[in-house]
């Protein structure tokens, strides 16, 4: 998993309280924008204090600059990678296939290995170079999943709505576990 430095950090908070329920390691990156960006939406002084404390033993952290980790391997075996939220920076420089940093690297790995790729967008409105490179990405194999909260589940708190978009997440991902019911549970 890889926090970028788009605005929507609640989501990436969200979906670190869950993937260690269903994981029994998580990867886990934050470019230099983000841990400025939990800090000013979320009031964090420190941005690992998104962590659970019960499952930090669960994660490992690494550095977004450090290319010398198992994920920036296709060797490695892993499941796939989630960048929630997902800059449109982060989104232009997969789809030019520049690896520069751990986040890109790991993108890139995934996309060639087949594995998943999950970018969970957070901008609006998109023009025409966020389009094409979004469906650049979405024909080589990644997911684009906006964080588009719905309302037919009438969410009444924020939380409930940053419940729907982590939910598809990890029905995207394809795991059991689930926040929301789905439409016509």
């Amino acid at each position: 998993m890889a926090v970028s430095g788009a605005s929507g950090v609640v989501y990436a908070s969200r979906l670190i309280e869950i993937l260690p329920k269903v994981y029994d390691v998580v990867y886990l990156t934050l470019s230099d924008n983000a841990e400025k960006i939990l800090r000013h939406e979320l009031g964090v002084q420190d941005p690992l204090e998104i962590i659970p404390a019960q499952h930090s033993h669960k994660f490992c952290i690494f550095e977004q600059s450090d290319l010398f980790v198992p994920p920036a391997s296709g060797s490695h075996e892993y499941e796939g990678l989630v960048v929630v939220p997902c800059s449109m920076g982060f989104v232009g420089r997969i789809a030019s296939g520049v690896s520069n940093d751990l986040v890109t690297r790991v993108a890139d790995v995934c996309l060639k290995e087949r594995r998943k790729l999950v970018l969970v967008v957070r901008e609006t409105p998109l023009n025409l170079v966020h389009l094409r490179n979004l469906t650049a990405l979405a024909e080589a194999g990644a997911v684009i999943l906006p964080a588009c909260p719905a309302f037919y589940n009438s969410p009444r708190t924020l939380n409930d709505a940053v419940d729907f978009v982590v939910d598809r997440v990890l029905h995207v991902l394809g795991t059991d576990e689930r926040l929301v019911a789905g439409w016509g549970e």
